[in-house]
């Protein structure tokens, strides 16, 4: 059984989602991929999961390091969960590309090559967004592209952790109805 609990954050409302082993689920309102995964039977609860999610929420949108790890509980492919692993390695303030965790699921598994594509995919598939943090990953020459949050969020995300850079390359946004 899933459990959600709501969060207002400077960005916009978040819902949360856990269940007995952990965190399974953190989503902007409106963010492509929505609560995708959450059970069809679920109920809103005040969990202690959630108060310690929202005190790191609020760390974090403070501009502060959370100095301690949630419980999380991937529900994804194992692909999926391996590139999730490797999403929750890369520094507060840092980024990396997709080529980079493609290169290093690449060594892990002792193969000459990864795609760069299907770590995007799986990337873009984060269920646990902020946390397990996915705006991290940037393009090949820095573009900022695949955000489920949409690409402000990233940006927003990344300047609040002192990452965005002024060579990153921001696509243009349609202004077609």
């Amino acid at each position: 059984m899933q459990y959600t609990a709501a969060y207002r954050s400077p960005l916009g409302g978040i819902l949360l989602a856990a269940d007995e082993i952990g965190l399974t689920g953190l989503w902007f309102e409106g963010q492509k991929y929505f609560a995708r995964n959450l059970d069809k039977e679920h109920e809103e609860r005040a969990l202690p999961i959630f108060d310690q999610a929202k005190e790191w929420l609020d760390m974090y949108f403070l501009g502060k390091e959370p100095d301690y790890k949630l419980p999380l509980h991937f529900t994804g492919t194992e692909f999926q969960n391996e590139v999730w692993e490797i999403l929750c390695a890369i520094p507060y303030g840092k980024t990396v590309s997709y080529g980079e965790i493609a290169g290093r699921l690449a060594a892990k598994r002792a193969v000459p090559h990864m795609s760069a594509q299907a770590v995007g995919g799986a990337v873009g598939h984060n269920e646990i967004s902020i946390i397990v943090p996915c705006h991290r990953v940037v393009g090949a020459g820095g573009s900022l592209t695949g955000y489920a949050g949409g690409i402000d969020k990233k940006i927003e995300l990344l300047k609040l952790e002192g990452a965005f850079r002024d060579d990153f390359f921001v696509p243009k946004r349609s202004t077609a109805p």
